[in-house]
């Protein structure tokens, strides 16, 4: 059986034009690109072009990038910079729905003697910017605001923030993950100061990532070790999967615009036919401003972890909510954030697609799911009492 796969904001399959590029360079052209011999040392010219090509991703400077591993440590270099390099600075400023890679930093840094300030989030998941604004202070010596929520793909207004922060001089740092080759980003607009990338959510291979440092942005590195990235991330880099990045990035801008509407079509036909098949469902966050191929639905009195395991049965692939907490059994951060009843947060299904769904995929979902939610709510004995 084939699998359908609505995970994606979990993780992405390589496309196919990415994984030719990389082929060479687990093979003959293995090369160390600090060597100073011409084998290893081609190799550096081949990541400066995927340098480019991802900084283009962003309408960045080449040597604005900084290569890492993934998208948890180009958050946690960002936000650890930006507080080493301000060490008489103790407030800091994050919102209640991020990603457990900025979340869990917070927290730990809370234990710290750091005083963080959690901003909130109404019943769409829209951030209280006012609540923000009035938290600034000249202690604060970061805010992190996550460009689009990983669980709702509710975006937030990066480019207003930023406009505010950079008048008081504030470092502004963005977990912008979820975001990149499903809206436009572009740094020159959203005058932010660190921005994360992670490869896997947009084709690329897991296991390498970026962040965005803004030209004259005070920064020190996380990973201590050798000249790598101009000092600013110690290791021998990741060869293969830089020129991977870099290409999925290049392809990701080429096509932005048609896999942004056709995610956004075949999302809105999953959603509508969802809701109107199953009653007592409502979708999670705000409609009019998400990422194009990111739906949250409740389907009130059952569990969403019943629900996978059947939709698994069926070979379609979605989630509960991030992969990296998908294991609790307590409801979403990220919707008790946003007041979602008890009985609608457990039972809440994430479906996010890829440029490589299909409406004939669509269709079977919009098949095999409402009958599942029906059994479900007929051995459950709130539903019962509830109807």
């Amino acid at each position: 059986m084939n699998s359908i796969y609505v995970d994606n904001n979990a993780t992405t399959k390589v496309d196919p034009k990415v994984l030719d590029a990389i082929l060479p360079y687990f093979s003959e052209l293995y090369g160390n690109p600090s060597s100073m011999h011409s084998f290893g040392g081609s190799n550096g010219q081949k990541i400066r072009q995927a340098r480019e090509k991802l900084a283009a991703l962003i309408n960045a400077l080449p040597d604005e990038i900084v290569f890492t591993s993934c998208g948890t440590e180009s958050d946690n270099t960002a936000i650890m910079a930006a507080v080493n390099s301000l060490p008489e600075k103790k407030h800091i400023i994050t919102t209640r729905v991020e990603h457990p890679a900025v979340k869990n930093m917070f927290e730990h840094l809370a234990q710290n003697n750091f005083n963080v300030t959690f901003v909130p989030v109404d019943k769409r998941g829209r951030l209280d910017l006012q609540y923000l604004y009035d938290k600034l202070s000249d202690d604060t010596a970061v805010v992190s605001i996550m460009w689009a929520n990983n669980e709702t793909g509710v975006v937030f207004p990066i480019e207003e923030i930023s406009q505010v922060l950079s008048k008081k001089g504030i470092v502004f740092h963005t977990d912008a993950v979820q975001a990149a080759g499903k809206v436009p980003i572009d740094v020159k607009k959203a005058k932010v100061d660190m921005l994360s990338l992670s490869g896997h959510k947009f084709h690329a291979p897991k296991g390498i990532g970026a962040l965005y440092v803004r030209k004259g942005t005070r920064f020190s590195p996380y990973l201590i070790g050798g000249h790598q990235e101009k000092g600013r991330r110690g290791g021998t880099e990741n060869v293969a999967s830089i020129i991977g990045m870099g290409e999925a990035g290049r392809l990701a801008l080429e096509e932005l615009d048609e896999t942004s509407r056709q995610m956004a079509k075949l999302r809105d036909k999953l959603e509508n036919e969802l809701l109107r098949r199953v009653p007592r469902s409502i979708v999670n966050g705000d409609t009019a401003n998400r990422l194009p191929g990111t739906t949250n639905i409740s389907f009130e009195f059952v569990e969403g972890e019943a629900i996978l395991l059947m939709l698994n049965e069926f070979g379609i692939c979605a989630s509960s909510g991030s992969a990296c907490t998908s294991g609790s059994l307590e409801p979403s951060h990220v919707l008790r954030a946003m007041g979602v009843p008890y009985t609608a947060a457990h039972g809440s299904i994430r479906f996010s697609l890829s440029k490589y769904n299909t409406e004939e995929e669509i269709d079977y979902i919009i098949e095999k799911l409402p009958p599942i939610i029906e059994r479900l709510r007929n051995m459950s004995p709130f539903w019962k009492e509830a109807s």
